[in-house]
C-alpha cells in the first residue's frame, strides 16, 4: 500500500469533501487488521516512491509526467494505463527495497 498524505489533502477545500467520505484511514487499519489476521506482511511504500513514474517494463523513470497523463507512455514503447502501472510498481516494492 502506498502512504499517502491525508491530512495535507484535506486541507484543499475542493478535495477535503471527496475524500473525507472515502474513509481512507478505516481501509488502511482494515487492510493492516486483515493481514495480521491472515499472516501476510503488511508493506507501505514511501508517499515519495515514483510508482507512477517509474515503467514497470524497463524501469526507466519518466520526471514529466503530469497528473493528467492517464496513460503511461514510456521510451521502451511500453504503454500502460497509469494506476496499472503505478500498481504493478508498487506489488514489487518489497523486492526492490
Amino acid at each position: 500500500m502506498e502512504a499517502i498524505n491525508i491530512k495535507g489533502m484535506m486541507k484543499n477545500k475542493h478535495l477535503s469533501k471527496a475524500i473525507a467520505k472515502q474513509c481512507l484511514f478505516k481501509f488502511k487499519r482494515q487492510i493492516q487488521y486483515k493481514c495480521d489476521k491472515y499472516g501476510i506482511e503488511f508493506v507501505e511504500a514511501d508517499q515519495w516512491y515514483p510508482s507512477s513514474k517509474t515503467c514497470s517494463s524497463c524501469g526507466n523513470k519518466k520526471n514529466d509526467l503530469n497528473r493528467s497523463d492517464r496513460l503511461y507512455k514510456c521510451e521502451c514503447g511500453h504503454e500502460i494505463d497509469r494506476d496499472l502501472n503505478a500498481a504493478i510498481n508498487l506489488s514489487r516494492y518489497k523486492l526492490v527495497n
